[in-house]
């Protein structure tokens, strides 16, 4: 039974941007999805509390150009995501130019110092704030940024764990399914 109309079907929605873009395509028992293949799925996924939260609180189109660049931006993440630590010219190319669309500025307010986001254009407000987001995990622990440790799943997620040895992307989910299978194959060995 599909989810109803607007409900985020992703099975790991938790994440940071970056990673959350990239979980916008999952595997699962019914096969493979992506939230982005739709303006539908554009919108659940803007409406999420996570990307409301970091687009905070702008007003993004919910079109064929944002989708554009949204699907771009996640390409790039794509490719810079098979080796954080050292991404190939081809990722830093492909990230780079998804940030060239928008900057960061600092003013001085009367309550003090802030900072502004400015893009070309409102649709490119999600994307280029995924690869900013990105920068911001490469900058605080490139080595938590990771795979999910099923080798079915095509999930990421930034490990956050006190000693950083979360292995998948969800306990009840791949996790469970990988204990199951280890005692399995004890139980047969036995």
């Amino acid at each position: 039974m599909p989810p109803p109309s607007g409900t985020d079907p992703r099975p790991l929605t938790d994440e940071p941007l970056s990673i959350d873009l990239l979980n916008t395509r999952w595997i699962d028992a019914s096969g493979r999805h992506d939230l982005l293949d739709s303006l539908d799925g554009l919108a659940t996924w803007l409406a999420g509390p996570l990307v409301s939260q970091a687009l905070g609180g702008a007003t993004t189109p919910v079109d064929h150009d944002t989708l554009e660049r949204l699907l771009q931006a996640r390409t790039a993440l794509d490719k810079a995501i098979a080796n954080p630590q050292h991404p190939d010219t081809d990722a830093v190319e492909a990230v780079n130019a998804v940030l060239a669309h928008g900057r960061r500025g600092h003013l001085l307010r009367p309550d003090g110092p802030d900072t502004f986001v400015e893009v070309e254009a409102p649709s490119w407000l999600p994307a280029w704030r995924a690869a900013e987001d990105y920068l911001r995990l490469l900058a605080e622990r490139p080595e938590r940024i990771r795979p999910c440790g099923n080798p079915e799943c095509i999930l990421h997620f930034y490990d956050t764990s006190k000693n950083g040895t979360r292995r998948w992307c969800s306990m009840a989910g791949c996790g469970n399914r990988a204990k199951a299978q280890r005692h399995y194959a004890r139980q047969k060995k036995a």
